[in-house]
Order: C-alpha cells, then sequence, then structure tokens
C-alpha cells in the first residue's frame, strides 16, 4: 500500500498522525510500519476506544437485591460428593479421553515479570526435588491421565494441549518443548498460538507510536483467547479432530489437575456448555473474585464491587452466600466456543489508565512520569453470562489451587508457597496410602507415578518416610535415571 493509499485509509478515522515519520524511515521500517497498520481494523479500533471510554465513566456497582448465589442445580462440591458418584463423573471423563475429545487450553502467555525470572512463567522451577518446572509437572499430568484413562476404558486415546504464549513467550516456549522431547507427549498433540494484541490510545482516542515506525500495542487479556482461536484456526483444529471437550486454566497453578476427568464428566453428565471450577473463599475480605449471579447473568464480580453487607452474608448453615472463588479453572464444550465468536465484539473491556512511553509530535521518545493514555484487556470469564447452561464445580483449595504470582518476598502465593503447598499435598498422598511421614519431611511424587494420590499403596504401604527431600518417581524415571533427586532415589 502506498503512502497515499494509508494517509487517505488514516485520515478516514482520524489516526493520519501513524505516518507523521514516514519521509524519515529506512525502507524496511516503513514496510513494517505499513503492515502493522494493515492489520488493523480502524473501524473497529474507534468503536473499540469509545466503548472503552464509556465504560470507564460507568461506576461499578452491584445493587445487593441485583446479586444471587449460584443456585445448588447448577453447583456441586467435591469434598461433599460421595465416591461412587466421584467415580461416575470420572469415568465418563475417562472415556472421553479414551476418544480423544478433551483438549486442554493453557493460558501461558505471561514472563514472570514479578518473579524476576525474564522467561516464559512455565518454564520456572519452584525448588521441587525434581527440579521440575511447571511446564513439565503440567505435561506429565496429561501423559498420566491418559495412561488411567486407558487403564479404565482399554482404549488409548490423546489429549490435544493448546498451549496460548504471547508474542514474546512463543519461541521460548516453542524451543523450550522442542529441546526437552515435549515431556514424554506426542509433539503432534501440543499446538501453539497466540494472545493477541490491542494498540493503546491517548485520552482522545489517538494510537500511540512506541517507535517512528512501530504502533504502542499492549496484550488484550486472557478473554482475548476466543478471537485467537478463531483467528489463529484453534477451533478448527479441533473440530478436525473431534475435540468436544475443552479444560482451560492459568499456567501458574502449580496444584492444577489438568485435563481432570471428574471435571469433564461432571460437565458432560450436566450438558454444560461453559463451566467453572471455583473454592470456597477463605473469608469474608479474602480479595478474590466471586462467581454468582447478577440480574439472572452468571459473572465473576471482583471483591472491590461487593458491598460489605453482601461479603459477610452467611446462609443458615453458617457457609458464606457468596463464596465461590474464582480460580480462572473453566470447562467449554466445543459448540460453546464456537458460539462464542459471535459474541466476542460484546465481551467488556477492562480499561486500565497507565504511563505508556510514545513518539512525540517532535519525533522524540517520551517515559510520561503521569498516566497518558490507556491500555484494554478482556477477561475469560466475561462469556460466563452468554452461556446457556453455566455450571459450577467446588474443589478443595489444598488439593487443587496455589498460585505462582510473586516473588518470595511478598510470602504469598511466591515459590516457597507453591513448593510448601505441592509437598503438603503429596504427604497427605503418601498418608492416605498407608505410608508414614512427619510434617518435616518432604517427599514429591512424580505425576508421571500417580496423577491424584492413586496408585500409590504398594509403593509406600508401612514405609517410614525419613529422608528429605526424596523424590518418589515412577518406573520408567527410576530405569532412565531422569529428574535430579538431590542425590535421592525413587521407591521403584
Amino acid at each position: 500500500m502506498s503512502y497515499e493509499e494509508l494517509r487517505t485509509r488514516l485520515s478516514l478515522h482520524g489516526q493520519e498522525h501513524l505516518i507523521k515519520y514516514w519521509p524519515e524511515l529506512a525502507e524496511n521500517e516503513r514496510e513494517q510500519l505499513a503492515n502493522e497498520i494493515n492489520k488493523l481494523d480502524l473501524v473497529e479500533m474507534n468503536e473499540i476506544f469509545h466503548r472503552a471510554m464509556e465504560s470507564t465513566t460507568v461506576i461499578s456497582e452491584i445493587i445487593d437485591d441485583e446479586l444471587k448465589p449460584i443456585p445448588q442445580a447448577h453447583y456441586e462440591s467435591v469434598p461433599s460428593l460421595t465416591e461412587s458418584k466421584i467415580q461416575e463423573y470420572e469415568n465418563i471423563g475417562f472415556k472421553e479421553i479414551s476418544d480423544s475429545k478433551v483438549g486442554v487450553l493453557l493460558l501461558a502467555g505471561g514472563q514472570a515479570t514479578r518473579l524476576g525470572f525474564g522467561h516464559p512463567k512455565g518454564m520456572y522451577n519452584v525448588g521441587l526435588p525434581s527440579k521440575k518446572t511447571l511446564f513439565q509437572i503440567q505435561a506429565e499430568r496429561i501423559v498420566r491421565v491418559q495412561e488411567m484413562a486407558e487403564e479404565h476404558t482399554g482404549k488409548s486415546g490423546n489429549i490435544t494441549w493448546y498451549i496460548m504464549t504471547s508474542e514474546h513467550t512463543r519461541a521460548p516456549t516453542a524451543d523450550f518443548f522442542k529441546s526437552h522431547n515435549y515431556f514424554g507427549l506426542n509433539e503432534e498433540n501440543v499446538v501453539f498460538f497466540e494472545q493477541g494484541r490491542l494498540p493503546c490510545f491517548d485520552f482522545d482516542g489517538r494510537i500511540l507510536l512506541d517507535e517512528k515506525y512501530h504502533l504502542s500495542t499492549a496484550p488484550d487479556g486472557n478473554g482475548g483467547i476466543y478471537r485467537s482461536l478463531k483467528n489463529q484456526g484453534v477451533l478448527e483444529d479441533m473440530a478436525k479432530r473431534g475435540v468436544k471437550h475443552l479444560h482451560a486454566h492459568s499456567v501458574d497453578n502449580i496444584l492444577i489437575k489438568v485435563a481432570d476427568p471428574v471435571f469433564i464428566g461432571y460437565c458432560k453428565t450436566k450438558n454444560a456448555d461453559c463451566a467453572a471450577k471455583v473454592v470456597r473463599k477463605s473469608s469474608p475480605s479474602e480479595a478474590v473474585g466471586v462467581v454468582c449471579r447478577v440480574n439472572g447473568f452468571y459473572k465473576v464480580v471482583e471483591y472491590s464491587e461487593l458491598t460489605d453487607e453482601a461479603a459477610e452474608r452467611r446462609n443458615p448453615d453458617g457457609k458464606l452466600t457468596f463464596s465461590a472463588g474464582n480460580i480462572c479453572n473453566h470447562y467449554f464444550s466445543s459448540e460453546f466456543l464456537e458460539n462464542i465468536c459471535n459474541y466476542e465484539s460484546k465481551l467488556k473491556l477492562h480499561v486500565a489508565k497507565k504511563k505508556i512511553p510514545y513518539v512525540d509530535d517532535n519525533g522524540i521518545k517520551q517515559k510520561p512520569s503521569e498516566p497518558n493514555g490507556i491500555k484494554m484487556e478482556k477477561f475469560i470469564f466475561d462469556v460466563f453470562e452468554f452461556a446457556k447452561n453455566f455450571i459450577c464445580l467446588e474443589v478443595a483449595r489444598d488439593v487443587e489451587f496455589s498460585a505462582l504470582k510473586n516473588a518470595d518476598a511478598a510470602k504469598k502465593d511466591c515459590p516457597s508457597t507453591a513448593k510448601e503447598d505441592l509437598l503438603r499435598l503429596h504427604r497427605k498422598y503418601i498418608r492416605q496410602a498407608g505410608g508414614i511421614i512427619g510434617d518435616d519431611v518432604n517427599v514429591e511424587i512424580s505425576p508421571l507415578l500417580s496423577y491424584g494420590g492413586e496408585n500409590l499403596r504398594d509403593l509406600v504401604e508401612h514405609e517410614v518416610f525419613t529422608i528429605s527431600p526424596y523424590h518418589l518417581k515412577s518406573m520408567h524415571e527410576s530405569m532412565n535415571g531422569t529428574n535430579g533427586t538431590n542425590g535421592t532415589n525413587g521407591k521403584h
């Protein structure tokens, strides 16, 4: 596209300033800038800006009368289910896995900035005896749950792992998987795709330039995933593979039950098109969003949007009325994902006023000391309101949720807490299988050996664990000498 064509197109939408420095640019810089501009739907970008600015003028205030908890018919709690009901759901989930109808959608675009790591967060090692990273732990859980499904059904199936990276983390993530032979998974069943980006605007709706030849953009949030699924061919890939169920979660939960057959079975039994795993809020003041109904629509209401009365309200049994804490752990049917693309443009825009570096009218790069523009993002849970059949599954926090977000200095949601939460859970599994272990003994159980506490009794019953740290490995790992254990060996 020529300069004149670009100028005409941009002028129609008040963005002609983007090519102000065209005469100064080298040919490759002109080509880059033109490509970035041509990728934009300028009509849509202007609409997004105006919709975003309108949303910032609306004060978020939920009237208590509009707020209702999830109805019991749409809510079950794993800790309260009978063993037979859990097995019923699990068996249904195993069948779907064996039929290759289950996919996992991993939100893995973060660069672990708060951890001071500088690499994709999934590559982080919290200091377990095995030194395994988040990516390896989750990959090995997929390997194990595929084996479990085959053991239960007699049929071998594959789970497709869709990994959403960012522009900056895609290459290092793909290289990391390749260098580790995909952690025992088939390469063809690991699919990488990129999170989208949106332009950054000044307060007058003009797109900012980060360089004279480069637009200022920011990730469009985990809610941008719906557009990426469609635009990057993931929905098409799911259809070709026959994937009917997608378990979506963030990379930073070290306790995540990847492709959880109980969750899959529960959602299939209830014919859900969309679902959320939740944990019970620890206290009325815990700063976590809660899943509930607002004017009949399912939504995640942020803690700051609840009145004190609503946050502290309790049921006759003493439990918090609004207790379903959101943990970014969701289920989507493939049909729902196909349909949601029709609503993607209607998703709520969450706006943040930021200090955004930009090229000023004199061509000088500025780093403002005060907010000078906005970044916009969408959240993955904002599609709940479009679901025809939305359900929740409450899970035990100590079994399924421990987030990794901060450096150890924060003493919360950090490497030390993630490591201890996993080792504490593994001590629990050992005791349930008849082993004897003190609270000061750290034993890590390989995901390749046990997905959720199964397959341990023959190994640990009546065993007394005193060596620490210790890595309890699968037969395959022990035979191949994989994964260092600080001088200790596995039980096999």
